[in-house]
């Protein structure tokens, strides 16, 4: 067997997604609400610059992988007109379901499935942008969800990782801090859950930070790989090109 981490626990890497399901079955339906509450509404100025970076044109293909509750899904379908397409995609069914039912009452209709990122199920070259919004992080085989996303993409295709990350050195106290003294209450009084708040803290800390990132898109396929500090450090949006 082998062992990956849950948080700041080992659990045998098979039942990472089945515990990783279970803290967004349970958070689903609020979602929108604590990410604004957790972040002070920053998460929207953090995916607006992401929509700005993409660059997106009329026609381009995308891919948004852990889409959720499809904020940047319906904000890139707006960039590809009617000639292109997003495709929203989600490991989890109810965050899938949440999304789906968010864009179709902004009257958005976009194709979308549950899907694995370890196991795109598209073609070689397919899309112009693959996105992946605080997603990468619960993922169990970092490596191989890049080079899917790298597979999938066309050459000079883009990837955009927007992840929580390594805050700077002078907030890192302050931050442990509010990560794990007021999330979890925040979590238990809005969405009557504080466990899947803490491993979000975790998971966060559990994360490879800017650099280690950078390497292992770069050791994934992509000719080049740039990242932009968000918020001190909160965010990072790393960028890479598919040669």
């Amino acid at each position: 067997m082998s062992a990956t981490h849950f948080g700041f626990k080992t659990v045998d890497e098979t039942e990472k997604a089945q515990h990783v399901r279970g803290v967004f079955d349970s958070v689903a339906s609020k979602y929108d609400i604590m990410n604004d509450l957790m972040s002070a509404g920053l998460h929207r100025v953090w995916k607006a610059y992401t929509v700005q970076v993409a660059n997106l044109k009329a026609g381009d293909q995308v891919l948004d992988i852990a889409g959720g509750t499809g904020d940047l899904a319906l904000a890139f379908a707006k960039k590809v007109g009617a000639e292109g397409r997003v495709v929203h995609t989600d490991i989890n069914q109810a965050m899938l379901s949440t999304g789906r039912d968010r864009l179709l009452n902004q009257g958005v209709v976009l194709p979308t499935l549950v899907c694995d990122a370890e196991k795109l199920p598209f073609p070689d070259g397919h899309f112009d942008l693959v996105s992946v919004a605080f997603g990468l992080r619960n993922m169990t085989h970092k490596d191989l969800a890049l080079k899917e996303m790298c597979r999938v993409l066309k050459p000079g295709g883009k990837l955009l990782v927007l992840e929580f990350s390594k805050v700077a050195k002078p907030l890192q106290k302050l931050y442990d801090w509010y990560s794990f003294n007021v999330l979890p209450p925040l979590g238990k009084l809005v969405a009557g859950d504080d466990s899947s708040y803490r491993y979000l803290a975790e998971s966060i800390r559990m994360h490879p930070d800017q650099e280690t990132l950078k390497s292992l898109m770069k050791s994934s396929g992509f000719g080049h790989v740039d990242f932009h500090n968000l918020s001190a450090g909160v965010v990072a949006l790393h960028v890479g090109i598919k040669c």
